[in-house]
């Protein structure tokens, strides 16, 4: 039974599933095409990664707002032109030229004279055209077809040069040339984006001109720029002359100047010449026959290779040999250089290079006649000397500059000057003005605080200062005779223009009491633009009352510091130049009308009638000065140990300075020389007193009175002894009561 229910009941089978096997090339397309998806994948990530960082990348250094001015570097000179104004310039008459020739500057190894583009035969520029830019014409400042062979090329290793007509002018025009690594990648960015906004700016023409102008065409020794220069320094021709066959072989040398050019590599500049006419046969710039004829002259071109460059017109009339610079002219010098390194940002020998290599009009400040005559005045030992003697070792510098801040006159030597750019005294040299510090740092601050007036009567004692900065207190300063002798203190009371007439050092130094060292320092240097002073040391007692200073200033500096005494009290540039343009018309510096009033106009004009008494009055320091007939407001200076001598003195037309004394530390023995201010007059007496009388005048701010000599305020009916005396309408001493 159990056997036959065993036997009927249901088997239950397993039932197996065999799969279809795939086949091991399908397995393997499945795994590749997935890899190739995952790289794809990865590939547009990364590259949107790398387009968003490369858009950032140009947005950062392309530059693209930037508009290149092609005039800039491009209308160049290897002269650099100094000038003066004719004094005999008569603008009704045609042929009267305003500004002569001065000075120039010529760069012997730098060729560039700036054409137009008209001035260049059409075949001419074409050579130069389809040599290097065969799409120039067509593209729109950047040849991406030639950019990209040119990145092509490279990464097989043969550099190739990928830049239009366009993209090199603005190279040169920006200076922007960065050749290797990250700098030359942003380099290259900026210079397509700038291409392609320049060719929205300029015409085709105008992008050739400045290309023409600014492209290479040296040797190894010479460095000539422009197409004119070329066709001047290699062919003896103006550019208008040249012919094809000379043509091609300028253009030849563009690749590689050096190698390339028809003087020191005939050979190779020929090969590049043949390539250079096939190039304009095949774009159609010239015939066959004009091409066979070209290639016939090829073989029998005469180079010259003219050393003595100068057949530009403008340079023709230039003598040979310029000669020595004057001692203005040094200072005029250094002074472009600064000019050049403010506009461009850039170091002194940068700025000297470029000054150099020319290119710039630079028209100064220069009284020529004058220049001259006090050069030959300094070389007098007659002018110094009491008696002759021949140990002469006396130096001496002389600068003479107008109201306006323009150098008149700048000598640095009592000898012949010999060479260029050698030290100035004038401009350079520091040292101590002595009691020519007084009127500028003490007494003109004082008056135009209002804490004296002309007629203040002013004790001749001294002050109490720590003078060895050992805590203990002592009597300062002592007087000096004007024979160096040290001298007691009266104690009087004298008026403050007598203070100024004797140099008494008492009146100074409580004046900078009054105010402090520290006012008078910046008032020097805020003021009256002094360069010279030591913060922390020189605004001290010493150095603002007696001119103790710790390096001393510059004679040029001094003087510009007196103009304010005749001017109403305006302080401007001190320049040596009017204008500096470079060739294209840039202007580099220009003399304003713009100034600073260092005082008001009342105290200038009180200060320079104090400033007569030094010359009028009997005790005046500077009376040997006296003119004849021309107003002369003066101060004389001497430093401790009787080093150094100076003098300046203001007339209506000038302001003037004289320094004397030793290279070395040394005391200058005044029984051989003469007085200060007579070794002025000598100089420059004659220059000053030209012509009729002229006097300073008045403005309506101050008024003139009289003055009560005892008391020192405006005179009454008590006063039994008075003296005219000037006084500003807004600030004067009371009337004298009779109490004295």
């Amino acid at each position: 039974m159990e056997e036959e229910k065993r036997t009927n009941r249901p088997v239950k089978h397993k039932v197996i599933i065999r799969r279809k096997r795939t086949p091991p090339a399908v397995a393997v397309l499945k795994v590749v095409g997935t890899l190739l998806l995952s790289l794809m994948m990865i590939i547009v990530i990364s590259g949107s990664i790398f387009a968003t960082a490369l858009t950032i990348y140009i947005l950062n250094y392309a530059d693209t707002t930037t508009t290149v001015n092609l005039e800039e570097n491009v209308v160049t000179s290897n002269v650099t032109r100094f000038f003066y104004r004719n004094p005999d310039y008569d603008p009704d008459d045609e042929d009267s030229e305003e500004w002569l020739l001065y000075y120039y500057l010529r760069n012997q190894q730098r060729k560039s004279v700036w054409v137009p583009i008209s001035q260049v035969p059409v075949y001419t520029q074409d050579a130069m055209v389809y040599t290097e830019d065969e799409r120039f014409y067509s593209h729109d400042g950047v040849d991406f077809k030639r950019t990209i062979s040119a990145i092509g090329h490279t990464l097989l290793g043969d550099i190739q040069g990928g830049s239009t007509i366009t993209q090199q002018a603005i190279k040169n025009a920006t200076d922007d040339d960065a050749r290797n690594g990250a700098d030359a990648v942003e380099r290259k960015i900026r210079e397509i984006f700038r291409a392609i906004n320049v060719e929205k700016v300029y015409t085709k023409d105008d992008i050739l001109e400045a290309y023409v102008n600014v492209v290479e065409f040296g040797t190894s020794v010479d460095e000539i720029i422009g197409i004119q220069s070329a066709a001047n320094f290699y062919f003896r021709k103006d550019v208008s002359e040249l012919t094809l066959a000379e043509s091609a072989s300028l253009a030849a040398m563009l690749k590689e100047p050096a190698g390339l050019n028809p003087l020191e590599h005939p050979d190779k500049n020929q090969d590049r010449a043949q390539w250079t006419l096939k190039q304009m046969w095949q774009n159609g710039a010239i015939s066959d026959d004009e091409r066979e004829l070209a290639l016939k002259e090829l073989e029998n071109l005469k180079v010259y290779g003219d050393p003595e460059f100068s057949s530009a017109e403008e340079e023709s009339d230039l003598p040979e040999d310029q000669g020595d610079t004057d001692w203005f002219m040094d200072a005029a010098l250094n002074q472009a250089e600064e000019y050049i390194m403010d506009q461009k940002g850039i170091d002194v020998e940068e700025a000297r290079q470029r000054l150099y290599s020319g290119g710039y009009d630079i028209y100064t400040t220069v009284d020529y006649e004058m220049q001259k005559e006090m050069e030959k005045r300094m070389r007098e030992k007659s002018n110094f000397q009491e008696w002759s003697f021949d140990d002469d070792k006396l130096e001496s510098g002389f600068c003479c500059i107008d109201y306006n801040g323009n150098v008149l006159c700048n000598v640095s030597s009592r000898k012949k000057k010999k060479g260029s750019r050698g030290f100035n005294l004038v401009s350079q040299g520091k040292r101590s003005p002595g009691s020519c510090i007084k009127p500028i740092a003490s007494y003109a601050p004082a008056l135009d605080l209002d804490k004296i007036t002309y007629s203040s009567l002013i004790e001749d004692s001294p002050i109490k200062v720590d003078a060895n900065s050992d805590g203990v207190p002592e009597d300062w300063p002592v007087n000096y005779t004007e024979f160096g002798e040290s001298g007691n203190w009266s104690h009087a009371y004298l008026p403050t223009w007598k203070m100024i007439a004797k140099s008494l050092n008492t009146a100074p130094a409580r004046l900078v009491d009054d105010m402090s060292p520290a006012y008078c320092f910046n008032f020097l240097r805020e003021k009256l633009d002094i360069t010279t002073l030591v913060e922390g040391m020189d605004n001290d007692y010493s150095g603002m009352t007696v001119g103790g200073l710790t390096d001393g200033l510059h004679l040029q500096e001094l003087v510009g510091a007196y103009t304010i005494f005749g001017n109403g009290g305006r302080k401007y540039n001190t320049t040596y130049i009017s204008l500096m343009e470079e060739a294209d018309g840039t202007v580099v510096y220009e003399q304003t009308d713009g100034y600073k009033h260092a005082i008001n106009d009342s105290t200038a004009f009180i200060m320079n009638k104090m400033m007569q008494k030094v010359v009028t009055d009997t005790d005046g320091t500077g009376r040997y000065a006296k003119l004849n007939k021309t107003t002369l407001a003066a101060k004389t200076g001497t430093s401790s140990d009787w080093v150094d001598l100076n003098f300046v003195g203001c007339t209506p037309d000038y302001v003037s300075g004289v320094w004397i004394g030793f290279d070395e530390w040394k005391k200058i023995p005044t029984n051989q020389y003469q007085n200060i201010g007579a070794i002025w007059k000598n100089l420059f007496g004659d220059i000053a007193d030209n012509g009729e009388h002229r006097d300073f005048q008045m403005p309506d701010s101050v008024y003139e009175i009289k003055y009560c000599t005892k008391s020192g305020n405006l005179a009454s009916s008590y006063c039994g002894s008075v003296d005219v005396g000037y006084y500003k309408d807004t600030y004067a001493p009371p009337y004298c009561n009779g109490y004295h």
